[in-house]
């Protein structure tokens, strides 16, 4: 396709990829807070960030075959109007069960945005500019975790938190005017009906194919190791007496700007050194980061290893978007929403396995594990892409 519908199709279907990546992280920072207004332990409000991840991978084999049906635009669009009204309910919680309920149907409706949004790039662009172009894609999401993260913190301090989510709401309705209403000459879109049996033959094709179960694996492991110990952030700090809820929502920006790293040197890293050698870096480079959280001396010290983090976890992971968005070239839709599936399930039980792993270890040897679960993924991804 031409490279201007091309940029096009990347800022529309980038504004439902952000506001869905805003909702995303905007709890982790507030985890404190929130336990203090609604009187919950810390360790029951960082279940938010699971309220969301895990219903957003529960929803996908249903949004998938949905969205290959009917349309991915038009399913992103509907999903985002359910994620604002979600997001509303957030704001008005009177207490902790309403504003996890909420949460979880946020989730579920966010689940139409990012994966659908790289399903959409998968039926436009050619596979040789592919990973570029979901980088960019990337930029959007990673705006949005950033915001989520570190303007959530702050604004917390004027607004309240559930002045945050009312924002989000704003957001994700807004993104569905964008993603409706702007018209995209020359990108496919469906127009059928849903037909359950023609959806569960799909399925069918994609679970037997080896390479792509592979890739469903190592895309949640990855989610579980890289986001495990996100909710704890501002706790991490507390306790090596670096900081709180604003240095923790800076540390998951700083993460954030690591994704605006990689998408700065994708193309010439992928041109110069290959796609293996950019997992391997990436998986090396994450790891380093992950006991650079444990052994940070000062709180800027904790968001430089933040970023690295980033940085990492985006060359590992832009790697495998790419080869999934060739898994079955003709139910993308359904391809990228069992990859989300997979990445969300590992988000959501992320926080549980590091909760666990520092009631047990403690948290050197927790991100210890961590790394060195990120750095053999990245090493077996990389032998499989010569």
């Amino acid at each position: 396709m031409a490279a201007r519908t091309a940029r096009r199709l990347i800022l529309v279907v980038g504004s439902g990829a952000f506001a869905g990546a805003l909702a995303t992280r905007v709890t982790d920072p507030l985890v404190g807070v929130i336990a203090l207004d609604l009187g919950v332990p810390v360790a029951t409000a960082a279940l938010l960030a699971t309220a969301y991840a895990l219903p957003l991978a529960g929803v996908q084999p249903v949004l998938g075959p949905l969205a290959d049906s009917l349309g991915k635009r038009r399913v992103m669009a509907a999903g985002l109007v359910v994620m604002a009204l979600a997001l509303a309910a957030c704001a008005l919680a009177p207490g902790f069960g309403a504003l996890f309920a909420a949460r979880m149907l946020a989730g579920a409706a966010s689940g139409a945005t990012m994966p659908l949004a790289m399903a959409l790039i998968g039926d436009t662009v050619r596979l040789e500019e592919r990973q570029v172009a979901l980088s960019r894609l990337l930029l959007f999401a990673i705006t949005g975790q950033v915001a989520g993260g570190a303007v959530a913190g702050v604004l917390e301090a004027y607004v309240g938190w559930r002045g945050v989510m009312a924002l989000c709401a704003a957001v994700a309705l807004l993104a569905a005017l964008v993603v409706r209403a702007t018209p995209l000459p020359g990108v496919p879109e469906a127009a059928g009906r849903f037909d359950l049996a023609e959806a569960l033959a799909r399925y069918r094709a994609i679970l037997s194919n080896r390479a792509a179960l592979e890739l469903y694996g190592a895309v949640c492991v990855e989610g579980a190791v890289v986001f495990g110990s996100f909710p704890f952030f501002a706790a991490l700090l507390a306790a090596q007496g670096l900081g709180g809820a604003a240095e923790a929502g800076f540390a998951i920006g700083a993460f954030g700007a690591g994704g605006f790293v990689y998408a700065a040197l994708a193309r010439p890293l992928l041109a110069r050194f290959g796609q293996a050698w950019v997992v391997r870096a990436g998986g090396a480079l994450g790891a380093a980061a992950l006991l650079g959280l444990a052994a940070a001396p000062v709180w800027w010290g904790f968001a430089a290893a933040a970023l690295a983090l980033g940085v990492g976890f985006y060359m590992v992971h832009g790697s495998i978007q790419a080869r999934v968005t060739e898994v079955a070239p003709t139910a993308r839709a359904s391809a990228m929403a069992l990859h989300a599936c997979g990445f969300f399930i590992g988000q959501s039980l992320g926080p549980v396995l590091f909760g666990a792993g520092l009631s047990l270890w403690g948290t050197g040897a927790t991100l210890a594990a961590f790394a060195a679960v990120l750095a053999g993924l990245a090493l077996g991804l990389g032998r499989r892409s010569r």
